[in-house]
């Protein structure tokens, strides 16, 4: 799946499913932006795939803040003189409470990261894709964009306006040949997961380890899924492979729920 002289920026890129679908793009050819406030993770990434001879470029980007993404695109033109790729994948699990308890501002920082800081970026890069008449945008939704999820009301609700915001701009965009769609993981492997279930214990009154085999219990599969099949994903969307598909969710999720 040749991505060769292509340009995809990754938000969320220095850990976790950003990081995945980095090495996975550049695997197939493609240089790779990777667009994370965190230092020590972006700095870390860079090394790796500058010591792997992959072109790379990264930024300190806050999804939340507009002059940020503006630069981050910018910033990407100056260096690559393109845009072909954006996996918007930045996001914060926010609270674990029920939703009378949670926070105006919780629920507002969690919207500002997973969906509005998505609308930001395809914001700033439609234009440029545009006036090349080509591009996709992958959005790392959730299979809790499908489903209600009980005391993780933000989290679903910011997901589920991911999977709209997909279908509404791959209808706007459908023309011009830029395709857009979600990809809908379920439950990740990782320390973010670890920290949900240890939360979700914790008010639940259980403990991790029996939580985590309940979950276990609710995937076909009977496991959690690694970030790098989220990243396979990706990287099939991002191809030729994929040029018939636009404004669709397509759920790596271990068959949860099934």
């Amino acid at each position: 799946m040749s991505l060769d002289n292509q340009v995809a920026i990754i938000t969320g890129g220095g850990r976790g499913i950003g990081l995945a679908c980095a090495r996975a793009l550049a695997a197939d050819g493609a240089s790779v932006v990777i667009a994370t406030p965190e230092n020590d993770e972006r700095d870390a990434a860079v090394e790796e795939f500058t010591a792997a001879d992959t072109p790379v470029l990264g930024l300190d980007t806050d999804v939340s803040d507009e002059q940020q993404i503006e630069q981050m695109a910018s910033a990407t033109l100056e260096r690559f003189g393109r845009i072909d790729i954006l996996v918007n994948n930045a996001g914060i699990i926010g609270p674990t409470l029920p939703l009378h308890e949670i926070e105006r501002e919780d629920w507002e920082a969690v919207m500002a990261v997973n969906l509005t800081g998505v609308y930001l970026c395809a914001k700033a890069v439609v234009p440029r894709m545009l006036s090349q008449g080509s591009g996709r945008i992958i959005n790392i939704s959730s299979v809790a964009g499908k489903i209600g999820f009980a005391l993780r009301s933000p989290y679903a609700v910011s997901k589920w306006g991911v999977i709209g915001l997909t279908m509404t701009l791959a209808k706007e965009l459908g023309s011009t040949g830029i395709l857009v769609n979600a990809v809908c993981p379920g439950p990740i492997d990782g320390p973010r997961m670890d920290a949900i279930i240890a939360s979700r214990a914790e008010l639940l009154g259980t403990t991790p380890e029996a939580l985590r085999e309940k979950m276990f219990s609710e995937t076909a599969l009977g496991r959690f899924i690694p970030p790098e099949h989220i990243a396979d994903m990706v990287a099939f969307l991002a191809s030729e492979r994929a040029a018939s598909i636009t404004g669709q969710t397509l759920d790596v999720t271990a068959g949860h729920h099934l």
